[in-house]
Parts: C-alpha cells; structure tokens; sequence
C-alpha cells in the first residue's frame, strides 16, 4: 500500500513540472519586446533660486495733510466729498468768519482814528506846540493800530480754506452748518504722487535688510506684482512684537491707492531647488506626476508635490532628485513599461 502511495505522487509531481514548464514555454513564447517611443529627455540638476522673507503690509501716502480752520466760525459751502480729488490751490469750504470780519472793522475805525492824531500832532511837532515825547507816543500808536488792521485782514483770507496739494481725500468730518474751531481737524487729504507700503519685520531679518534693496510688493486686490525699494527702517524694535517697522517706496505710476492690502516680499538669499518643464507633469486624479527613466531607458510613471511656477518652469518639492531623467510628450501618450528615445 505504502509502494502505491508513493508511485502516485511521483507521477503527480511529474504532471506538475510538466505543466509548468509547458506554461513557463508559453509566457516566454507570448513575451513582446519593449515598445520604443520617442520622447523628450531632460536630466535633472539642482538650481539656485532666490529666497523671499514674506510679511504683509498696508499702502500709505508718504504725504498726508490734515486740514483744520484758523477761524472759529460756522462751515459754509463745504466743496468737497470723501474720495475726490483736488488741485493744489481748489477750494475746499469756507468759513462765516463774523468775529474775525467785526475785528478787522474796529482795527480799520482804530487805524483811521490814530492816522488822524497822527496827521495833527506832526503838525504840532513842526510848530513846537508839542513835545517830541508826545508825538512818539502818538506814532507809536498809529504803527500798532496799522499792525492789528493788516493782521486782521491777513485772518481774513483763511476764511476760504484751500488745498495745499494735489491729493484725495480721504476723510471728511465736517457738513455745512458745523462749527469749526482753530486746529480742529476738518479733512485730510493724501497725496498719491508718494506711495509706500508700511510692514514689519523680524529681527532675525533685519540685519540683512538695508535702505534702496529691491523688495517685490504684491497687491492682491489687484492682482499684481510691483517693484518697489526701501525707503527707511525704523531701527528700533517694538517692546513686545521685537519687530520693526520698514516703509518701501512705490513708484508714481503704480496705480494702487491708499490702505489697500500688500503681500511684501523681501530677498534673503538663495536657496537649492529643482526645476522641471510644467509641460511634463501630468494631473491624474488631482495629483501631480511625472515620468522617469530607469538605466535601461524604460519609462515609470512616479508622483510628486510641486510648489510655484517659475518662467516655464515647475518646482518640485518632493518625488525628484538632482540626477532622474524624466521624459514627455506634448500629446501625453507616454506610459509606464515603453522604452525611451531622445528625441533631437
């Protein structure tokens, strides 16, 4: 019994290896040789790309005024509304100056009176009626009353309260009828033609920051990227931030306004990055890939995380390294197992 046991699984184990090695002749009779397609090759090395320090900012004017009353009197004609522009010169509003009008009319009545004694006792000085004492008080009082008249009527002329520059306004605080007050302030005006971001900076940073750098200012509002340069560092840190204040020029023409947001980029160096041509990624399924080529030319799809576009450029983050060769087509056909040629 045990004999026949083993003649049956001596002949299994023949119809076994038989089977397999009909099988194994069959996969290798099926095989097909690697299907050559032409494609782009690039090989990989490291590039130095520049560092940026980010920090956020708000866009100022370099200029600004706030208009205020030398004359306390009621707001008349008011010409003006937040966000208009003005000239240097343009009327803004004028004042009903009554007090300053009734004083300029007594100064007027006294210099007309001292003019009088004055015109009297020079006569009588010239016949020695008088003494020289006299007369020198009489023309002392003449000069002041002549100085009160004209300052009277310089006051006057600010009753109508005109720009000093051209600007915008950008605050209103006063209606026609309110009341003003000397060095209350009424409007306040900013002047476009002298931009600069305000923003603040780590310490860490600053030692490597100076005045006329270039620093790249970006308003997302507008969807654009300006050149700008370091105006000033305030060198000295806040208390309790430990970070300091750094204003950054605009130029005239950069067609932002006054308090919008600004992304500011300051160069800090240069740092070691990889570079592929954005034409040869591939998006499957929301994920970035890319293929790569093995010692033998064969071609391997392997994903990837890319990071910011660069010229015509793609940074990749992670999944390459200085030394792969990858490898695409315009049309996309390529795939994983294909047999690569650079194409000329």
């Amino acid at each position: 019994m045990k004999k026949r046991t083993t003649v049956i699984f001596s002949l299994c184990w023949l119809a076994l290896a038989f089977l397999g090695g009909c099988s194994n002749g069959q996969e290798q009779a099926g095989a097909k040789a690697p299907v050559d397609m032409s494609a782009h090759v690039a090989t990989l090395a490291t590039v130095n790309l520049p560092q940026y320090y980010h920090t956020s900012g708000v866009v100022s004017s370099d200029h600004q005024v706030s208009i205020s009353s030398r004359l306390s009197g009621y707001i008349r004609s008011i010409k003006v509304r937040a966000g208009d522009r003005v000239k240097a010169g343009q009327l803004l509003f004028a004042v009903d100056a009554v007090d300053t009008r009734q004083a300029y009319a007594q100064a007027k009545a006294d210099l007309a009176d001292a003019a009088i004694d004055m015109k009297r006792y020079s006569s009588l000085l010239t016949q020695h009626a008088v003494s020289r004492q006299q007369y020198d008080k009489v023309h002392l009082r003449y000069v002041v009353t002549q100085s009160r008249a004209a300052q009277a009527k310089n006051l006057l002329q600010y009753a109508e309260v005109r720009s000093p520059v051209n600007g915008i306004v950008v605050e209103k605080h006063v209606s026609n009828g309110d009341l003003a007050m000397p060095g209350q302030p009424l409007l306040v005006l900013d002047d476009p033609s002298g931009l600069l971001v305000e923003t603040y900076v780590s310490e860490q940073f600053i030692a490597g920051m100076h005045e006329n750098d270039a620093v790249r200012i970006f308003i997302p509002g507008m969807g654009k990227t300006i050149d700008a340069h370091i105006r000033q560092i305030v060198k000295a840190a806040g208390r309790l931030s430990h970070q300091f204040l750094i204003k950054a020029a605009l130029a005239p023409a950069s067609g932002v306004y006054p308090g919008m947001f600004a992304e500011v980029n300051f160069s800090i160096g240069k740092r070691k990055a990889i570079l592929v041509p954005a034409a040869a990624l591939l998006n499957r399924f929301g994920l970035a890939g890319i293929y790569v080529m093995d010692k033998q030319g064969m071609a391997h799809y392997r994903q990837l995380r890319r990071g910011k576009h660069v010229g015509a450029n793609v940074e990749v983050l992670a999944g390459l390294q200085a030394g792969d060769v990858i490898a695409w087509r315009e049309d996309g056909t390529l795939r994983t197992g294909v047999r690569i040629k650079a194409e000329k």
